[in-house]
């Protein structure tokens, strides 16, 4: 290959890449932004005339223009935009539409709105009612127009169709639940609606007078549904108020196939004049457009219109109420939030009834803030339902971790009280006042700390669990009593006879020791011991001496033992001798008078 074929070939591509960088690099022409899928099913973007969006930093508006198909509406904007149909969107005179989608003026105008320099974009859209489209895609090209635009202009030929009202439905839900809500945190400000009547003649009324005509009620003698729902559309029209305006706009010329080639002499001098005052109107009504409480740049623009998009071609045939639902899902997630929040500063466990007023409170708020919030009254239903579901959900979460917590709390009560009933049945010095002390504080602490669903169970348990260590240690109680004072008794003998020689409490002892013993041996068992009232004064004694509020002897029985013993080995050794004179009772004497011969026994 030579080298004049080489120069051929890279002359070639400078020339392809420098057309086409002129293509995207020149903004001032229209730009496809949103194009349908050739099944004039869904919609999807277009990248290329996002570019023209994305590259504006100020703040933008957007003024769209719908209609029915053939009505003049690209040739409309280019008239706005004081460009010929050549320069500006391309004018179709055949017999299908001509624009596809919906397409951008590359370059914007620039506005000051209020002292904000606005960048403002002219949107035309594919027409209503062609041929080979259904229903479903008219309503999302409305909606995207809606959504996007700050003016919307509703381009109508000569008057008013029935049509016309019922395809508002959608503008009307938005125009419900935004208007008057500047400056709180909404989804979107709604366009300003603006009804523009191509007629030469109105029979005598003002196009204003003509709107609001179309919008009373259609009698309706007959209760028809359809009619009702049409008068409702019409009341919520008529309640839109300030936020729509209406304006007349004549014929430009009777040629109208010839109107790309005429210039602003050759037209009906009416029209010009007309076309100038509908100029200024948009420009007067016209707004930055405010998404949740601030204005959108290009590239945020770019980003709002890809949310709203992902949302009408959500599911197979999407319809208008897709973009009411994907606004109120943020309404739905504020709502269920509020609810989450109320829930959880609850303490758990609870008791049921507690926690379902709590859920019933709750529920209540977040149902009344998704009233206030959302938008569309036909299409927020299942918002609503969705809404409620997972209010549902979330309280089924809570009901289980209510149920997890109170498992818990009531297993450890359960487990501390039965580790103390164990406790209690190896006391030491055995005493039914100290056991009962223990199981009533272990009922006490159960009764106010256990709560929640898993009370019930765990009472149950705790009964049979209390029932059984009360009858073992009653079993148990006596016997070891029994045991414990003869053991007492000969101990007593023991010190009254050989370490303190005090011979009232040997003699006591030994009482006590004759008393249990013989007792036993006449009737044969131990067991009718106990109904003796002598049994009962004793064990009242023994019981009052172990356990009281003062002194809880089972605890301090070592170290008060330890003390008498020292306290013995004392007055064994030293007391006796130093005391001696004082001691009134009747002692063991060690010496007879005079004598020092041991004592025989």
């Amino acid at each position: 290959m030579d080298i004049s074929h080489w120069v051929f070939v890279v002359s070639v591509l400078l020339l392809f890449l420098a057309s086409g960088s002129f293509s995207i690099g020149s903004f001032h022409q229209p730009f496809p932004i949103v194009e349908p899928d050739p099944g004039h099913t869904k919609l999807r973007l277009s990248r290329e005339g996002l570019e023209a969006i994305s590259r504006i930093n100020t703040p933008i508006a957007a003024v769209a223009v719908i209609g029915p198909y053939r009505s003049g509406k690209s040739f409309l904007l280019n008239q706005l935009l004081s460009l010929s149909c050549y320069e500006g969107f391309g004018v179709g005179h055949m017999r299908d539409t001509k624009t596809k989608g919906i397409w951008v003026w590359g370059t914007p105008l620039e506005l000051n709105i209020d002292g904000v320099r606005t960048s403002v974009f002219y949107l035309d859209t594919e027409g209503f009612e062609s041929v080979g489209k259904s229903n479903v895609y008219d309503d999302r090209i409305f909606a995207l127009a809606t959504v996007m635009s700050s003016v919307l202009i509703y381009n109508l030929p000569e008057t008013v169709r029935e049509a016309d009202i019922s395809r508002l439905s959608f503008a009307v839900e938005l125009a419900e639940e935004f208007y008057g809500r500047f400056g709180q945190d909404v989804a979107f400000e709604p366009a300003k609606l603006l009804w523009l009547i191509q007629r030469d003649f109105l029979e005598g009324k003002t196009v204003k007078e003509m709107v609001d005509e179309a919008l009373r009620h259609v009698p309706n003698t007959g209760g028809d549904k359809n009619i009702d729902q049409v008068n409702q559309i019409r009341d919520s029209l008529a309640v839109m108020g300030d936020n729509s305006t209406a304006f007349s706009l004549p014929q430009p010329h009777l040629m109208r196939t010839k109107l790309c080639d005429l210039k602003d002499d050759d037209l009906d001098p009416m029209y010009v004049k007309k076309r100038e005052q509908l100029k200024e109107l948009v420009a007067s009504i016209i707004r930055p457009k405010i998404v949740q409480g601030k204005s959108l740049n290009g590239k945020e623009f770019v980003s709002f219109l890809e949310k709203i998009l992902e949302a009408l071609n959500k599911g197979e045939i999407p319809s208008t109420g897709s973009l009411v639902e994907v606004f109120n899902k943020g309404i739905v997630e504020r709502c269920l939030k509020l609810y989450n929040g109320r829930m959880g500063k609850l303490r758990l466990p609870m008791p049921e009834q507690s926690l379902q007023d709590a859920h019933d409170r709750s529920r209540e708020e977040a149902m009344k803030a998704f009233d206030e919030l959302h938008f569309g009254r036909r299409h927020a239903k299942s918002s609503f339902e969705q809404l409620d579901e997972d209010i549902k959900e979330v309280n089924k979460n809570i009901i289980m971790a209510n149920q997890y917590h109170s498992a818990r709390l009531c297993e450890a009560l359960y487990t501390q009280c039965e580790d103390n009933m164990d406790q209690l049945q190896v006391l030491r010095l055995p005493s039914m006042a100290k056991f009962n002390a223990g199981f009533l504080q272990c009922n006490r602490s159960f009764e106010q700390e256990c709560i929640g669903p898993s009370r019930a169970n765990y009472e149950q348990r705790m009964v049979k669990m209390m029932g059984k260590s009360r009858s073992l240690f009653i079993k148990e109680y006596n016997q070891r009593l029994f045991n414990w004072l003869v053991t007492f008794s000969l101990i007593m003998v023991m010190v009254g006879r050989f370490i303190i020689k005090f011979i009232l409490i040997e003699m006591a002892a030994w009482v006590l020791f004759i008393f249990l013993e013989t007792y036993t041996r006449m009737f044969w068992s131990s067991e009718s011991l106990y109904y003796n009232p002598v049994w009962h004064f004793i064990v009242s004694t023994w019981e009052t001496i172990v356990y009281n509020p003062i002194l809880d002897l089972d605890r301090w029985a070592i170290p008060i033992g330890c003390a008498v013993a020292l306290w013995m080995l004392y007055w064994r050794c030293y007391g006796r001798r130093k005391h001696k004179s004082r001691w009134l009772l009747p002692m063991y004497n060690s010496h007879k008078s005079g004598s020092n011969r041991p004592r025989s026994d």
